[in-house]
C-alpha cells in the first residue's frame, strides 16, 4: 500500500498541472485596448450628418467588408478607423468636386454585438452598450448555469485584426465583438 501511495500523489500532481496548462491569462494588449479610441468593425452602425446636406445625413452600416457605402463618393473603408477619422475621410472625399467646405460629423449609433457561449442560462447573441462587463453580460445572458465556473471567463476579443483569448475575472469590462465563454466548474 505504501508504494501506491507515491505513484498516486504523481498521477494526481499530474492531472492537476495537465488541468492548468490551458490556462491563458490575458494579454496586456488586452487591458490596454480598453484605453485606446473606439475603433470600427463589421457589424458597427454610424450615423453621418453632413451639415445643410439631408441628401447624405443617415445611419450608415460597417459591411462584412470592412467599408461603408457612401452617397457620391461610394465605398468608404471604415474597419479599424476610428469615428474621428471616418469624419476626415469623408470630408476629404467629398471636397472632391462635390462640395466645397463639407461639414461632416460622425458617430457609433450601435455597436457591433457581443456574445455569450458556454454554461449561462441563455448563451447567444447580445447587443453592446457602453459600460457592459463581464458580470453585466452573463446577466443578459440568463446568468451562470448551475455547473459555471464563476470565478473568471474566457474572452475572445479581435485586436488591431489579431484575435487573440485570455482569462479574466467578471469584473473586466468588455468590448463591441467580444466572446465570452463561461466554463464548467471542475467540482
Amino acid at each position: 500500500m505504501k508504494s501506491f501511495r507515491p505513484a498516486f500523489h504523481a498521477l494526481l500532481v499530474a492531472a492537476l498541472l495537465a488541468g492548468c496548462s490551458s490556462y491563458r491569462p490575458a494579454p496586456a494588449a488586452f487591458h490596454e485596448a480598453l484605453d485606446q479610441p473606439y475603433r470600427l468593425g463589421a457589424g458597427d452602425r454610424i450615423r453621418v450628418t453632413v451639415f445643410e446636406q439631408e441628401g447624405l445625413t443617415n445611419t450608415y452600416s460597417v459591411d462584412q467588408s470592412g467599408y461603408i457605402a457612401f452617397p457620391l463618393v461610394g465605398a468608404v473603408p471604415a474597419r479599424g478607423n476610428t469615428a474621428q477619422q471616418i469624419e476626415a475621410t469623408l470630408a476629404a472625399k467629398l471636397r472632391q468636386g462635390f462640395l466645397r467646405d463639407p461639414d461632416v460629423s460622425v458617430e457609433i449609433d450601435r455597436y457591433r454585438p457581443i456574445f455569450v457561449m458556454g454554461e449561462v442560462g441563455a448563451a447567444g447573441q447580445y447587443s453592446y452598450v457602453p459600460g457592459l462587463t463581464v458580470q453585466k453580460a452573463i446577466a443578459i445572458a440568463g446568468g451562470f448555469s448551475a455547473r459555471a465556473n464563476q470565478a473568471n471567463v474566457d474572452i475572445t476579443r479581435d485586436i488591431n485584426g489579431k484575435v487573440m483569448t485570455g482569462r479574466v475575472v467578471t469584473s473586466d469590462p468588455l468590448l463591441p465583438g467580444d466572446t465570452i465563454y463561461v466554463r464548467e466548474r471542475l467540482f
